[in-house]
């Protein structure tokens, strides 16, 4: 459930080999918080609309980067062109798809929709097959790529006509997923090499997606009479855990292990998604739910097979 921009720093073999246990618990550490995420959202909008979940989120999870950033002693990027650019990816990587599966899950379970999340490497490399000639497919991303999507229609139930499914919210689910590798594509286009900090330029991010937000929500939403503990608590919880320390933990791990190994990250979150929506919120499962999953998910890691 990558909410930033990709990184691409390499990690020294002497200091993944020193802090070798340590990265390896703050990356299940980021398995289980992104894998929650979507628990998290689908209490939040049993108490408050969409739009407002993904509004608090934006706003605890930018505090705790700029929190971040004051005890680094960072400052944000300079530059009109930078903030432009910021202001699109802001866009693509935060405020569209967490705003779709905040819609998405009113009708559609938690487990659907971490499954649809684990899609975006399929969707990055169809992209990338058009928007990026220096990525040149071979036959087994190309498989990959076919197999995915072959484990997509094993978890609709395609041979049964969708039977069961909420089809606005599946669609909702999905095309957040395809937004992020669009995301990462434009950011790669404009931002990429530029030599930044990562950390204020996400921080920057978070805060124009945030702003974004609070222009869109009064237009749709109306201030909540009542403030129920519960949601309020998964949303703070959504946004400082699942969206600023998450990114933290991220960065940490590229750092460390390289952004290859950190990406593995994606294949944990629909598991522990399901197993969270099954146990905790008692979503019930169908087979082709889990045997869709594992064909999605093994599709994914041929498609990033170099």
């Amino acid at each position: 459930m990558s909410t930033v921009t990709p990184a691409r720093t390499g990690a020294h073999p002497a200091a993944a080999s020193r802090t070798r246990l340590d990265w390896r618990l703050r990356f299940g550490a980021l398995s289980l918080i992104w894998g929650f995420s979507f628990l998290l959202i689908k209490v939040g909008t049993e108490g408050y609309a969409p739009f407002q979940v993904t509004l608090g989120r934006l706003v605890f999870g930018a505090a705790v980067l700029f929190a971040a950033m004051a005890v680094k002693r960072e400052r944000l990027p300079r530059g009109a062109r930078t903030w432009l650019h910021l202001t699109v990816a802001a866009f693509l990587l935060n405020a569209l798809p967490f705003s779709l599966f905040a819609y998405a899950e009113l009708t559609i379970p938690s487990t659907l929709a971490g499954i649809c999340n684990a899609t975006s490497p399929l969707w990055g490399m169809a992209l990338s097959l058009v928007a990026l000639s220096e990525d040149r497919p071979t036959r087994l991303r190309v498989a990959g790529l076919g197999l995915g999507f072959l484990g997509v229609l094993t978890v609709l139930g395609a041979w049964q006509g969708f039977h069961g499914l909420d089809a606005r919210g599946t669609a909702m689910a999905l095309l957040a997923s395809l937004s992020y590798p669009v995301g990462w594509i434009y950011v790669r286009r404009t931002l990429a090499g530029a030599g930044r900090s990562h950390l204020s330029t996400t921080g920057a991010q978070l805060l124009l997606a945030a702003v974004q937000l609070a222009v869109v929500t009064p237009l749709f939403t109306s201030f909540p009479s009542r403030f129920p503990l519960v949601p309020l608590l998964a949303v703070a919880t959504l946004g400082a855990l699942g969206t600023g320390l998450a990114v933290l933990l991220q960065y940490g791990l590229v750092a460390e292990v390289g952004p290859t190994t950190a990406q593995m990250v994606t294949y944990f979150i629909p598991v522990i998604a399901a197993a969270a929506g099954v146990a905790l919120l008692g979503e019930s499962l169908t087979w082709t739910t889990p045997v869709g999953a594992v064909i999605v998910l093994a599709g994914a890691a041929l498609t990033q097979a170099r």
